[in-house]
């Protein structure tokens, strides 16, 4: 329900030592923000169109069962866990987050959000940004409570925090319909502008509230993920001009603003991931990853699989490692690997100024 992908911040924290009742020094939470791409199944809790908490969602999970992610199995946050050696963050909402569960992190993230406010009201109830950092606080407040003020702010300052935001602004807002309200009010390099700074207060509002190493992901290439293509009609799967154009013009944006909020502060607090070039990669040259087709999903019905909802009643491809989008937005599990991969280890090709695994090393040496 989200749209392709990425703007994000994400504080990142490892697994803690179940004994403890105050993080062990090693130990680093993990914070998430966010729409659908990195949404952990927090819209479960909520009476909204933006779920998927249905089959065929989660067939790849070790359950077999739906969680609430937008995908086949794991998703970018849980990946991102598992490589770091911790366990995934629990949605906020969920009723399982207590207790020494908290020192592990949380998932904000909500499917259908945007960087504004009327991004998604299509959804009708959906966390948006503006109410994510309200429960971090709340959530700081909470863990303050268990250890104790100072540890709780050391906890925030040394976690890792991942932020996937924008891409809806594009799909579920200034493009939703011919002639959106927002269309009418800007043209597309004036709505991006606008997009850009109001992301901007986001991640000062994020470094405000003591976030000192923050993931910040770009759109991918909005114009090439099925549901786009279904919807407007390519006919032999080229990419959506428009579409391409708003990616083109937010993602450079996006990497301006984050050197300008570093050289501000005088530290490399945020990190650009370039999820454009991670997926133009496998869009490009799909066999090249072993997908079968970048073009067509997993799941789904229309041209491309790209219309309506992954449902149980929809088209369902048998392997899901030969697709690299497993509904009309979303990236399969593989294809989620493949671009985990680049944050962990990719060069500033993807990733700026450093990639996750030379921030590890640095943070390690503190």
């Amino acid at each position: 329900m989200a749209g392709p992908k990425f703007m994000w911040v994400i504080v990142v924290g490892l697994a803690l030592g179940v004994v403890c009742s105050v993080p062990r020094a090693d130990a680093r939470a993990f914070f998430v923000f966010g729409d659908s791409l990195v949404d952990n199944g927090n819209n479960n809790y909520l009476a909204t169109t933006a779920r998927a908490d249905s089959p065929p969602y989660g067939i790849d999970y070790p359950t077999h069962r739906p969680t609430g992610r937008f995908s086949n199995g794991y998703n970018i946050p849980d990946l991102i866990s598992q490589s770091l050696g911790a366990e995934s963050t629990l949605p906020y909402l969920s009723p399982e987050l207590t207790g020494q569960k908290l020192l592990v992190g949380a998932n904000f993230a909500s499917a259908g959000i945007g960087v504004l406010n009327d991004t998604g009201i299509q959804f009708v109830n959906i966390i948006r940004i503006t109410q994510q950092m309200q429960y971090f606080q709340q959530y700081q407040q909470r863990v303050a409570s268990l250890v104790g003020t100072a540890q709780a702010k050391k906890l925030v300052s040394q976690a890792l925090v991942l932020i996937t935001l924008g891409g809806n602004d594009f799909v579920n807002n200034y493009f939703l319909v011919p002639y959106s309200a927002r269309s009418r009010q800007y043209n597309l390099p004036d709505y991006v502008r606008y997009v850009i700074s109001e992301y901007q207060k986001i991640l000062q509002r994020l470094y405000d509230l003591g976030a000192r190493r923050v993931l910040v992901t770009g759109t991918g290439p909005l114009g090439c993920v099925p549901a786009e293509l279904g919807m407007r009609g390519s006919r032999n799967g080229e990419c959506v001009p428009e579409l391409q154009k708003a990616a083109a013009l937010f993602n450079p944006q996006l990497i301006q603003i984050i050197n300008n909020l570093n050289q501000k502060i005088g530290s490399n607090v945020f990190v650009a991931v370039n999820a454009q070039e991670m997926h133009n990669d496998f869009i490009s040259n799909p066999q090249a990853y072993g997908f079968v087709t970048s073009k067509i999903a997993c799941c789904g019905q229309g041209p491309y699989n790209g219309i309506g909802l992954c449902t149980a009643a929809s088209n369902l491809c048998p392997n899901r490692d030969l697709y690299a989008f497993w509904d009309p937005f979303h990236p399969s599990e593989k294809a989620n690997r493949l671009i985990v991969r680049q944050i962990l280890s990719g060069s500033t090709k993807y990733m700026n100024p450093m990639n996750l695994s030379t921030i590890m090393a640095l943070d390690s040496m503190a």
